[in-house]
């Protein structure tokens, strides 16, 4: 067995796992939220833009867009269609049949989505503004993390990406995000964009 046979049977095995341990007609409303949450960045981008307004968070805003084109165009534009992964739900179910007609255990929630499938745009977008947040204001951060990790794992629910895709996007958002928030310290261009009261005495 080769090294990406290994990793294909790895990923099988967890999807098979989160389907047959988590899913249920409870979760499914919860987990498609989610996953149309975490859209083309658009949740994201939106926070983004709210910090943009306000001069104390705007350096924020900035870096987290920032960090997300970044990601978009490293894993969507390059990795992602020199891979060309197929998604899950095309590998290990019969694609012949209707999105409507699907069989509920199948784990496929919501509208089939574009693109192929290797890494996930949603993690990489989710976890790249959701770390600068956290470095720059754990208090934004924390909650953004939480709600992060909601859509990365709604994409395994949603048996739209193997677990391979969403850890390597989660990656690339990570060092994305750090890479901005660096390159805007060393720079000033945090302090220039939200500039920091100096204490007196």
């Amino acid at each position: 067995m080769s090294f990406f046979d290994m990793i294909q049977s790895f990923d099988t095995s967890v999807l098979e796992f989160i389907q047959n341990t988590f899913k249920c007609s409870f979760l499914d409303p919860i987990m498609a939220f989610f996953s149309y949450m975490g859209e083309m960045g658009l949740f994201w981008i939106a926070v983004g833009i709210v910090f943009i307004i306000f001069k104390k968070t705007r350096s924020m805003g900035v870096m987290m867009l920032v960090a997300m084109a970044i990601g978009f165009l490293i894993g969507e534009i390059g990795i992602k269609n020199l891979i060309n992964r197929p998604r899950p739900f095309m590998v290990n179910i019969d694609y012949s049949t209707r999105p409507s007609e699907l069989n509920p255990g199948s784990g496929l929630n919501i509208a089939i989505p574009s693109g192929s499938s290797f890494p996930s745009g949603h993690s990489c977008s989710s976890l790249a503004a959701a770390t600068v947040m956290l470095i720059k204001d754990k208090r934004f951060g924390i909650p953004a993390l939480v709600i992060a990790l909601l859509i990365v794992f709604s994409r395994l629910y949603n048996y739209v990406h193997y677990p391979s895709d969403v850890l390597c996007g989660m990656l690339l958002g990570v060092i994305c995000a750090v890479v901005v928030v660096l390159v805007f310290k060393k720079t000033g261009l945090d302090n220039r964009l939200s500039p920091q009261k100096v204490k007196e005495g």
